[in-house]
């Protein structure tokens, strides 16, 4: 056994890096329990093991009498001295009380210590190497599932990636490289844990920092990012310096640097965004490329009251809602996005208008009137030039057409002769 513990001693220091004397101290502690069952003395009972030749040596604290009257805590004077010459009544004296046969016990007791205590030295080495290297990108494979949880190896440990920390549109495949951000290294109850994650805002700040130096060296400042994982992201960025065109930094030559952020979040689309502290500037930069009619601000609601033409409806909220979504994420206020009537009710204004008009010269009712409009004979002129068949097919009636086309010339020669 000692030749055997020798050597898995040195392989564990060499493999591991788990110092020789912390597994002796974890070994000798475990022994004790062991020796406990198999020695009669036991008073301060301990185990010593010899780092070198791995020689196990159990020992016990027993005090000298004259006569013994409990063999667990004390030793007859006449044996104390076989062991100690100058030893006196009531000193203590450690006395070796290794059983027979202890050799086999102790074995299979330092095998099991020092499983234990290696699972607990890299619990604290993992505790150790990433607990200041939460917000960083690690990069790993993937190994396993646990339910919906993904394991990734990390080299020496293993990182969760919670159900809650995947991205939806992704699907992940045992052997695939992953790159993701450490959100956090928890020290509970089960020993530390690595939590990643690709879903995180924060994943794309740190890709961003990685790829475009501006943000590394401060040059521009990422103000504000909105995710929805998987789908669409806004960064909104900001450079003191005029010199600099913090969208353009982000962007690089011919779109390169974005392209590489956006490939690494398997095309997830990415808007980037020209920060501004006044708000109005903020949401209309937020909300490109839709085009905004108006805006008006409520400062203690922080809402945004926005009008946009009916053809820039759809584009300003976006895809179940995701535009305006994002640019309230982003900006922090209230973003509420309606259809501008202003032009619908000057187009019906002007409708009416003309069919009051027509209604009246061509003696007919309102409803045809406005039907005649909408269908594109708005005047009088374009009803005298027509044949009744054209004004049938708007008004659905060819008598009721030859009426109008009658009354529509009467009408139009009575104007030309006054004109004349």
């Amino acid at each position: 056994m000692n030749a055997e513990f020798i050597a898995m001693l040195d392989y564990l220091e060499r493999e591991k890096g788990i110092k020789r004397e912390v597994l002796v101290e974890a070994v000798e502690g475990a022994l004790v329990s062991a020796a406990k069952k198999a020695v009669e003395a036991g008073r301060d009972l301990r185990c010593v093991i010899d780092p070198k030749s791995g020689e196990i040596r159990a020992v016990a604290k027993l005090i000298v009498v004259e006569k013994v009257q409990n063999k667990h805590d004390e030793i007859a004077l006449a044996a104390a001295r076989k062991i100690r010459g100058d030893v006196q009544l009531g000193e203590e004296l450690d006395v070796e009380v290794t059983p027979k046969n202890f050799g086999r016990i102790a074995a299979q007791t330092a095998k099991q210590a020092m499983m234990q205590r290696i699972r607990q030295a890299e619990k604290e080495m993992i505790y150790d190497e990433f607990k200041d290297r939460a917000g960083e990108i690690v990069t790993g494979t993937v190994r396993r599932f646990e339910r919906s949880d993904v394991i990734v190896d990390l080299g020496k440990f293993e990182a969760t990636m919670p159900a809650r920390e995947r991205v939806q549109t992704e699907d992940y495949n045992i052997g695939d490289r992953v790159r993701a951000y450490v959100v956090a290294v928890e020290n509970g109850m089960r020993g530390p844990e690595i939590i990643i994650s690709r879903s995180h805002p924060n994943f794309v700040r740190r890709l961003f920092e990685t790829e475009v130096s501006e943000i590394a060296d401060r040059t521009v400042e990422i103000k504000g990012i909105a995710r929805e994982a998987g789908f669409r992201t806004k960064v909104a960025v900001f450079s003191a310096n005029e010199k600099v065109d913090p969208v353009g930094a982000c962007v690089g030559m011919r779109g390169a640097r974005v392209k590489n952020i956006v490939r690494e979040l398997n095309n997830e689309k990415v808007d980037i965004i020209r920060w501004s502290a006044d708000i109005k500037e903020f949401v209309l930069e937020a909300l490109k490329p839709a085009k905004v009619k108006s805006l008006k601000l409520d400062e203690q609601r922080r809402q945004v009251q926005i009008r946009v033409d009916e053809d820039q409806l759809s584009l300003a909220i976006g895809k179940k809602g995701q535009n305006a979504r994002l640019t309230a994420r982003l900006t922090g206020w209230e973003i509420n996005i309606e259809k501008d009537e202003s032009a619908a009710q000057i187009f019906e204004g002007r409708v009416q208008a003309a069919a009051r008009s027509l209604s009246e010269a061509l003696e007919v009712d309102a409803a045809t009137a406005t039907l005649l409009v909408k269908g594109g004979m708005a005047s009088l002129e374009m009803l005298v030039e027509v044949e009744p068949q054209d004004i049938a097919e708007i008004v659905g009636q060819l008598d009721l057409a030859t009426r109008i086309h009658e009354a529509a010339r009467r009408a139009h020669g009575k104007g030309v002769a006054a004109a004349q």
